[in-house]
């Protein structure tokens, strides 16, 4: 994502665009594989030494709290964030604890279609997210 769409993020949000709320954007970016807080704390502190560790955690929930990042908890229920918004899924892999997103549109529909028809009592489906466990052949990490 492009400097330029983090101000128009954080501004569709309601969000003043600030050096520290552009540093862990930054980071965000730059992390792949869906970063824990201490890698993004790593990276920020690395990058920008005058934002003060406080200031990072309190900036990832306020992320989470306006959408614009979401939370992606592991079998070890380790905490990442996925700066991905777009409805996806995720291929979790136990060996290596990798994170790969997972786009399928048929999939989606699929279940869409499925949680309408099936109306589970006394509960209304805001979102479908799926975690595919398994191991990724030849387990790059």
């Amino acid at each position: 994502m492009k400097k330029e769409n983090h101000n128009i993020n954080l501004k569709n949000s309601n969000l003043k665009v600030t050096p520290q709320r552009m540093a862990v954007l930054e980071a965000l970016n730059n992390l792949k594989n869906h970063p824990t807080t201490e890698n993004i704390k790593e990276y920020v502190v690395k990058n920008h030494p005058n934002i003060a560790v406080g200031t990072i955690y309190k900036t990832l929930e306020t992320f989470v709290e306006k959408g614009l990042v979401k939370k992606v908890k592991t079998e070890k229920d380790v905490m990442r964030y996925d700066a991905i918004i777009e409805n996806h899924h995720h291929l979790y892999c136990e060996d290596s604890e990798r994170i790969e997103d997972f786009f399928d549109d048929e999939l989606n529909n699929m279940l869409e279609i499925y949680f309408k028809k099936k109306k589970i009592p006394n509960f209304k489906v805001k979102d479908i997210k799926l975690q595919i466990i398994g191991t990724f052949k030849g387990n790059k990490s």
